[in-house]
């Protein structure tokens, strides 16, 4: 039998594992600006309830829900034709009084040349003094009377007595109303400007006023700067506003110390009764910022990975304060100099080598 031959040639494997490429930077101090939201409810300047002094019918109504009045603008005609009968009748009775002034002084002047050639006593004269007077006191109690009833006929038109939008319409052409009808024939709300009122706990406040210039509360609260207001939406308002005051007691059920920021409210776009958020932005001149899709969480917690002098990376636990734009600020568990993968965390595990790629300031904080 032919000999058979068996060649085996033994290949040796490359057990040398391959050291990939990730992005890194290194951590600097950066200038920043932050935003602390609250959530706020909305009032106009002014919110002026609209109710009748007399009792009637509705018989006008000249504007809609919703529509913007000026101040003095007429708004709403009461029946109540009570008002000017009792117009005319004290009317009537101020020419009664007027004549009855006019007889006590012609009984005044026929008596005092009487007086005077001794005819007969000063008596007389004196007591036809006394009813003139009661007389006079009568004429102006009777005009008097008058403009009071003028002013109550005066009440069946109701104007508005700010610049403002109308709220609601409860009551409707013929509905009855006195004075003490629980509702209002409606709202006028001035929101021109609108006061935005918002909370900030109590640690909040202890930071910011220990840390503010001024003495007073109010010289503290101009050193504020200016705040926004997000909308509903989304959206910002475009105006600006200021904070202008801070209430002196803390709710003690909430721990918190309630604020008011005004706004312009060009348009009367935002109404009272609107919710919003008042957005009071912090500068830090120089925040530690890492980029959220440089980090990742375990049970709550954040994490990065830190490069160290042998290339290979380990992960750090780190405590933020706030966000600003697509990146964390960080406070606690990075220091300057830190050298940070910046992307791919998601193929990395504690102790792996890496060969990392430098990226430029532009390149890392370009979204800061």
């Amino acid at each position: 039998m032919p000999a058979l031959w068996f060649s085996c040639n033994n290949h040796k494997q490359d057990t040398t594992p391959v050291v990939k490429s990730y992005p890194v930077f290194r951590l600097k101090p950066r200038h920043a600006e932050t935003f602390s939201d609250y959530p706020a409810t909305i009032q106009g300047l002014q919110n002026v309830e609209i109710r009748p002094k007399i009792d009637g019918y509705v018989q006008a109504i000249y504007v809609d829900e919703g529509a913007s009045v000026s101040k003095g603008q007429k708004l709403f005609k009461i029946s109540a034709p009570q008002y000017e009968q009792n117009l005319r009748t004290e009317q009537a009775n101020v020419k009664i009084a007027q004549a009855e002034v006019d007889a006590a002084r012609m009984q005044v002047n026929k008596i005092q040349p009487l007086v005077e050639r001794d005819i007969i006593s000063s008596y007389q004269l004196e007591a036809a003094r006394y009813t003139l007077e009661s007389k006079l006191a009568a004429l102006a109690q009777a005009n008097a009377a008058v403009r009071n009833a003028e002013i109550n006929l005066s009440y069946t038109t109701i104007y508005s007595p700010v610049s403002g939008v109308i709220g609601i319409l409860p009551y409707k052409i013929g509905s009855l109303i006195s004075s003490t009808t629980a509702s209002p024939l409606t709202t006028v709300s001035d929101i021109s400007s609108i006061y935005a009122y918002f909370s900030i706990n109590e640690r909040q406040g202890l930071d910011f006023f220990v840390s503010a210039k001024g003495v007073t509360m109010q010289e503290k609260l101009k050193t504020m700067p200016a705040v926004s207001l997000v909308l509903a939406n989304g959206s910002q308002l475009a105006k600006t506003g200021t904070v202008q005051t801070a209430s002196g007691l803390i709710n003690t059920q909430t721990g918190s110390i309630n604020m008011r920021a005004t706004f312009q409210n060009p348009g009367g776009l935002v109404r009272s009764g609107s919710s919003a958020v008042v957005r009071i932005p912090t500068q830090l001149n120089s925040a530690l910022m890492v980029p959220q899709r440089s980090t990742y969480q375990i049970q709550g917690k954040l994490f990065v990975y830190v490069l160290d002098d042998s290339s290979k990376v380990s992960s750090r636990e780190i405590v933020t304060t706030a966000s600003c734009g697509q990146s964390f600020v960080v406070q606690q568990g990075l220091r300057p100099g830190d050298r940070i993968v910046a992307d791919g965390i998601g193929t990395l595990r504690e102790g792996v080598a890496i060969k990392p790629q430098f990226l430029s300031d532009s390149a890392v904080y370009q979204n800061f």
